[in-house]
């Protein structure tokens, strides 16, 4: 399978730079459900370049190769740190799926070494500030400019993935994303209480259309960053990508419980709490919208409870306390005068 692909990766690369490369070092780095990708190096008139590839299947693509790669650029243009592309191969023939080719960037990406790296480094709070920056920056782009086949922030990828995008940029992301939870709690098949009182709380609360909206990665994520002792080196897996959001729907994502994998109390990510994070936001023309950021993070987490339960229902016991664990962060976060959700007894 290895030669296959390097050999695939190679012809595409002779193809795509008019001489010869040769492909070798092949190392995997993750393998997910809709992606996988690999490090490799690349020899073209005796130059070593390191760089990595993503196959994406096309039966659980999220977004074409094409499409995530120039928004991808778009981003990296504007200062957003992400590995520049090299190449796109939307033909299947070479490798068997379609792929991007991007520049290796060195540093971590698994939670566990990446919280390692930051205790030792003792740089939670200039990560944070800096997560903070790079989604401001990100905001910060016009969304008529990304490419006209990236989706709009009122359509889900059932409805995208092969399919264009018709959906108007004056459509309210707010009552889309808030209908679309409301469609998942009434097929619910078992009743949910706290679910329920969660939705009825988004309902009685649901803010009004966002004054700007923007381009969201939806994803910025721990798991989704590549990190060293430095702090962000570069924001990845950009295929949940859409246009004209809410820019506290990008916010809240960030901080859900989550995501910081049993370090609570650091809000944003398990790296730091909220003023870092507002610090390099508003540094590039953020800005965090308290009421509507926690409005997201309960409707957020509500859709993650969607998931479990669904689960649940013909899972296991882990499924189950992992919902019942996602209910109690809920009431803490719906609770009169809340200020985050409360810690889980183990």
């Amino acid at each position: 399978m290895t030669g296959n692909i390097a050999g695939g990766l190679g012809r595409f690369l002779t193809a795509e730079f008019g001489e010869t490369v040769a492909v070798s070092n092949i190392r995997q780095l993750s393998v997910g459900a809709r992606r996988r990708t690999i490090a490799f190096d690349a020899q073209r008139r005796g130059h070593c370049r390191r760089l990595v590839a993503t196959f994406v299947p096309g039966p659980v693509r999220r977004l074409p190769v094409d499409v995530e790669a120039e928004t991808r650029e778009l981003a990296r243009k504007h200062g957003v740190p992400v590995p520049p592309i090299v190449a796109t191969c939307t033909d299947p023939e070479y490798v068997g799926v379609p792929f991007l080719v991007a520049e290796l960037v060195d540093g971590e990406t698994l939670p566990r070494k990446v919280f390692r790296l930051v205790r030792a480094a003792g740089i939670g709070e200039r990560l944070t500030a800096q997560l903070g920056k790079a989604m401001g920056r990100l905001h910060a782009i016009d969304p008529h400019t990304a490419p006209a086949a990236l989706p709009t922030a009122v359509e889900f990828p059932e409805a995208t993935t092969h399919s264009t995008p018709t959906a108007s940029p004056a459509a309210d992301p707010v009552r889309a994303h808030l209908a679309a939870v409301e469609r998942g709690v009434a097929d619910l098949p078992l009743d949910r209480p706290v679910l329920d009182l969660a939705l009825r709380w988004l309902r009685d609360r649901a803010p009004g259309p966002p004054a700007r909206k923007v381009l969201l990665h939806n994803d910025m994520r721990t798991g989704n960053l590549i990190v060293d002792g430095d702090g962000l080196r570069a924001v990845l897996d950009w295929e949940e990508a859409r246009r004209f959001g809410d820019p506290m729907r990008d916010v809240a994502r960030a901080a859900l419980r989550v995501w910081r994998f049993g370090n609570d109390r650091a809000e944003f990510g398990g790296f730091a709490g909220r003023e870092p994070f507002r610090h390099g936001y508003e540094q590039v023309g953020g800005v965090l919208d308290i009421e509507r950021f926690r409005w997201w993070t309960v409707l957020l987490t509500l859709e993650l409870g969607l998931d479990l339960a669904a689960e649940a229902v013909a899972g296991t016991g882990a499924d189950a306390r992992r919902l019942a664990e996602l209910e109690w962060d809920l009431l803490g976060r719906i609770r009169p005068e809340s200020r985050g959700p409360q810690r889980v007894c183990s």
